[in-house]
């Protein structure tokens, strides 16, 4: 809970990528709050108050998650519609010409979300898809596993892409974007 504060407020993307890793540990303790709470919340150096706090909060998440039928996969709706916030930025971002720097960062990313969506799913947003591709890199560096200088090469370029489109989110958010200049 903590975490996820902090980076809501300063990249919408990590956040995303810190829920959807927040869902997977609660699947692997079986969406069990008391076995979330006995071996993980535990762990933290946390006051006895900040682990009732985050245990509440995996408990909200755990309801959530059953409610939605989300306890085996998919992503919970409240992440679902930050997904869905940030694909519609980005075409916002695509269709206004006082954009070129995030056009043309989305045009050099744009042959590895082809070829990730011709290997993946190929109904989830170019933004989803790229989320995603960042998510498994994520989950493969966690497991020590070895990922190749291509990849390498295609992560960087997505999480700068990526980085560019959450920076616009939290502008937008924050302040409001000038549509009529750059």
């Amino acid at each position: 809970m903590f975490i996820a504060q902090d980076l809501r407020k300063n990249s919408i993307a990590e956040y995303l990528l810190y829920m959807w890793q927040i869902e997977d540990i609660i699947r692997a303790y079986g969406c069990s709050l008391s076995r979330i709470k006995n071996e993980y919340i535990s762990r933290f150096d946390y006051t006895d108050e900040q682990k009732e706090e985050e245990a509440d909060w995996y408990g909200n998440l755990i309801t959530m998650m059953n409610r939605e039928g989300k306890r085996e996969k998919g992503h919970l709706d409240i992440n679902r519609v930050l997904v869905g916030d940030m694909t519609d930025l980005h075409n916002r971002l695509l269709q206004s010409p006082n954009f070129p720097f995030y056009n043309a960062e989305y045009y050099k990313v744009l042959p590895f979300i082809v070829e990730l969506r011709n290997r993946g799913d190929k109904n989830v947003s170019e933004i989803e898809t790229c989320l995603n591709a960042l998510y498994g890199t994520m989950m493969l560096r966690l497991q020590k596993k070895n990922i190749s200088p291509e990849t390498g090469h295609a992560i960087k370029e997505i999480s700068t892409f990526i980085g560019m489109l959450s920076d616009y989110y939290l502008k937008e958010k924050n302040e409001g974007i000038d549509w009529d200049e750059d």
